[in-house]
C-alpha cells in the first residue's frame, strides 16, 4: 500500500490509544467485588396528624334554597291530604258496613220532633248511590223541590188574580189550591222514588217507570207555562190580565217565567237521563225480567192473586148453585 491512507482511522492515534488503556486499567484495579459496603437504613418518620381537630371539627352548615323548601311545604300539604282523604273513606266504609249489618231509620221527611208524625223512609244519596251518579240524583231531587215551589207560587198567583178581579179566577184558584198538596207526593213517589231506585239498583224497571211518569209531567208543565190547563198562569192567563194594574202583571210575569223555566230545567233532566239510561246497559227486556222476577214473584202480590181467584171462583159457584135452584124451583108444578 501506499503511505497516504484516504480514510484513516481515529482511534489509531498513538496518543488516544495510551489514554484508553489507562482509564480501563485504572477502573478495574479500583473495582473490588468482594469489598463490603454499609448502608445506613434510616426509619422514615411520619408526622402526627390532629386527630382531635379533625373529629371535632363540624361539617359546614347546609341551607336549604327557597325552591326546595317550597317543594317540602307542597310534599307535606299532599301528604295531609292524602292522609285527610284515607280517613273519610275509612270513615264512609265503616258507616257502610255499620248500615249493612243494622236495620235502616227512616229519615225522610225531615220533620221536627215535636210533630205527630216522623220520617216515613230512608233515603241518603251519598251512601245509598254511586259516586258517578249523586249529581244527576241531587239534580233530580232539587227538581222535585223547584217543583213544589212553583206549584205554590202558581196557587199564590191565582190568589192575586181573585183579589185582583179577574174573570174565572176563584176557579182557578181551587184548582190550584188542589193540585198543590195532591202533586207534591205524586211526583215525589212516582217519579223521583222510581229515579232513586233505578240509580241505586241499576234497575231497568224502575227507569222505565220515571221516564213514562215524567214524561207525563213534562208535557203537563209545558201546559201550564202556556197556560191552557186550569189553575195555572201561564202565558194565555198573563195575556187576559194585563190591564189589572202594576203589581199584578209583574207578579204573573214572575209566575209564568217560573213555570218556562221549570218545564225547561225538566227538560234538561229527561235529556240527561235518558243518556245515562243508555250507557248503563239498561233495555225493554230487563225491564220486563225484573219485573217478572220481583213483582210477580213477590209473595204478597201471589197471595193477593190467589185471594181474588179463589173469591172469583166463589162468586161463580154462588151464581151457578143460586141459578139451578131458582131454575128447580120455577120447574116445580105448583097446587
Amino acid at each position: 500500500m501506499s503511505g497516504f491512507d484516504p480514510f484513516p482511522d481515529p482511534f489509531s492515534d498513538p496518543s488516544i490509544t495510551k489514554e484508553t488503556q489507562n482509564n480501563q486499567s485504572s477502573l478495574v484495579d479500583d473495582y473490588n467485588p468482594f469489598a463490603k459496603t454499609t448502608y445506613q437504613n434510616e426509619p422514615a418518620t411520619l408526622q402526627p396528624t390532629n386527630t382531635a381537630s379533625t373529629t371535632n371539627q363540624q361539617p359546614p352548615q347546609y341551607a336549604a334554597s327557597a325552591v326546595q323548601s317550597i317543594t317540602q311545604n307542597e310534599l307535606q300539604r299532599r301528604q295531609e291530604e292524602l292522609e285527610r282523604k284515607a280517613a273519610e273513606l275509612a270513615a264512609k266504609e265503616e258507616a257502610l258496613r255499620n248500615l249493612e249489618g243494622t236495620v235502616k231509620q227512616p229519615n225522610w221527611p225531615p220533620v221536627p220532633s215535636f210533630c205527630p208524625f216522623g220520617p216515613c223512609l230512608y233515603q241518603d244519596i251519598n251512601v245509598e248511590i254511586q259516586p258517578e251518579f249523586q249529581r244527576i240524583v241531587r239534580y233530580a231531587y232539587y227538581l222535585w223541590l223547584t217543583f213544589v215551589l212553583v206549584l205554590f207560587i202558581n196557587m199564590l198567583g191565582n190568589l192575586v188574580l181573585v183579589i185582583s178581579g179577574a174573570n174565572n179566577s176563584i176557579s182557578s184558584l181551587l184548582s190550584s189550591i188542589i193540585t198543590f198538596p195532591i202533586l207534591t207526593p205524586v211526583a215525589f213517589l212516582c217519579w223521583f222514588r222510581p229515579l232513586y231506585k233505578a240509580f241505586k239498583n241499576d234497575s231497568s224497571f224502575n227507569f222505565m217507570v220515571f221516564f213514562f211518569v215524567f214524561f207525563c209531567q213534562l208535557v203537563l208543565s209545558v201546559l201550564w207555562a202556556l197556560g191552557i190547563t186550569a189553575g195555572s198562569c201561564g202565558l194565555i192567563t198573563l195575556t187576559q190580565n194585563l190591564d189589572k194594574g202594576a203589581f199584578v202583571t209583574f207578579f204573573l210575569v214572575f209566575v209564568t217565567f217560573s213555570l218556562i223555566l221549570y218545564a225547561f230545567a225538566s227538560l234538561l233532566m229527561l235529556i240527561q237521563v235518558h243518556s245515562i239510561y243508555r250507557h248503563t246497559g239498561a233495555s225493554m227486556e230487563k225491564a220486563q225480567a225484573e219485573f217478572t222476577s220481583t213483582v210477580l214473584s213477590s209473595q204478597q202480590v201471589q197471595n193477593a192473586a190467589q185471594q181474588a181467584a179463589t173469591s172469583a171462583a166463589r162468586q161463580t159457584m154462588s151464581n151457578m148453585f143460586s141459578g139451578n135452584s131458582g131454575n128447580r124451583n120455577n120447574s116445580e108444578p105448583r097446587y
